[in-house]
């Protein structure tokens, strides 16, 4: 069945379900106006992610998706732990305190135990994505039995392989252009791929619907993704500018000021592209040592940037956006909708 007939969507457009960043209205926008709207429910308790998928409800009658983080939690190395926050001690300093001296497993995993899967079969959205990984057999067979359509996030051809033979619905293609955490849970293998190579390669050697993710800015872009095999395009920068997302007024701000764009995985502990800033150019140095696990190296900078922001600073953000953010528009989202809509039937340019 093609892809938009099964998530019964009026145009092949997918909100990226950005963790911090989407909210039911966000979502319900979306959905509303004819694309796939999403949740990003990683960071979310499950009863927080119960009462964003009802709110959500209540603003929409139309599919949506909700996404959770399938990472393999880690015990945190403690002399690792220590190294890092050693390192990091000069900036918290900066302002007068010392860093945390316990760093937290901030974000659970849907692996980690049937609470999340328990949310989502008693609201039954019409879809549910996954990052960093594939959910376990039993947990991806629960929600085929439910009718929920299944999607996980690939960022090379063996990823891909591996959704296809866990019985997963659609791959969402996630090329080095993504803004934020790159989905890749083959940890020997960082492909780096570009948005474009993925979905010809996932097209050349998979059979299922390809959702093509990671530097989508326009209808050019998006058809461009559509002529090469993907059945839908997903974007999630595009959208963060929105009055109805939960960016701050920094981050909106600093979207349209800043067009560049780096990968750092010492904000989290995992690759992610965002805005450059004091992370990419303070911190990321040759001396750096190893930086403690997700999400624990992730407690500590969100711990950083609360101090940083109580001084009006905003250089330890985690401003994340794909390497087209310079194309941004000041568009509300059913506008941007269909005017990516009217751009895909321009002349195709890329």
């Amino acid at each position: 069945m093609p892809l938009q007939q099964l998530l019964q969507l009026q145009h092949p457009i997918f909100l990226a379900p950005m963790a911090g960043v989407t909210t039911p209205q966000l979502a319900a926008e979306v959905s509303n106006a004819g694309g796939l709207g999403a949740l990003g429910l990683g960071a979310h308790t499950p009863a927080q992610a119960l009462q964003q998928i009802l709110a959500t409800q209540a603003l929409t009658d139309r599919p949506f998706q909700v996404n959770f983080f399938c990472h393999q939690t880690q015990v945190l190395d403690a002399a690792q732990a220590q190294a890092w926050r050693e390192y990091m001690a000069p900036f918290f300093q900066k302002y007068q305190v010392q860093p945390p001296q316990q760093l937290n497993c901030i974000y659970p995993s849907f692996l980690d135990n049937d609470d999340y899967l328990k949310v989502v079969l008693e609201t039954r959205p019409q879809a549910v994505s996954f990052h960093f990984g594939i959910p376990h057999p039993q947990q991806i067979q629960a929600l085929k039995a439910a009718g929920i359509v299944t999607m996980v996030s690939a960022t090379n051809l063996i990823e891909a392989q591996a959704i296809e033979a866990a019985g997963i619905d659609v791959i969402i293609a996630q090329g080095i252009e993504a803004g934020g955490h790159r989905g890749i849970f083959n940890q020997h293998l960082d492909s780096a791929i570009t948005t474009k190579d993925l979905v010809q390669l996932l097209s050349a050697h998979c059979s299922l619907p390809i959702v093509a993710a990671g530097g989508i800015m326009n209808g050019q872009h998006a058809a461009k993704m559509l002529n090469l095999g993907a059945s839908a395009v997903q974007m999630g920068t595009a959208f963060i500018q929105c009055k109805s997302s939960n960016a701050n007024a920094a981050y909106r701000a600093a979207l349209f000021k800043q067009p560049v764009t780096q990968i750092t995985s010492s904000i989290s502990g995992r690759p992610a592209r965002g805005l450059i800033n004091h992370w990419h150019t303070q911190i990321d140095h040759p001396q750096r040592p190893n930086v403690a696990a997700y999400p624990y190296a992730y407690d500590l900078a969100k711990q950083l940037n609360s101090i940083a922001a109580e001084h009006d600073q905003y250089d330890f953000a985690a401003f994340w956006a794909g390497t087209r953010v310079a194309q941004i528009r000041a568009l509300e989202p059913a506008d941007l909708i269909n005017l990516v809509v009217l751009e895909m039937k321009l002349p195709r340019t890329f």
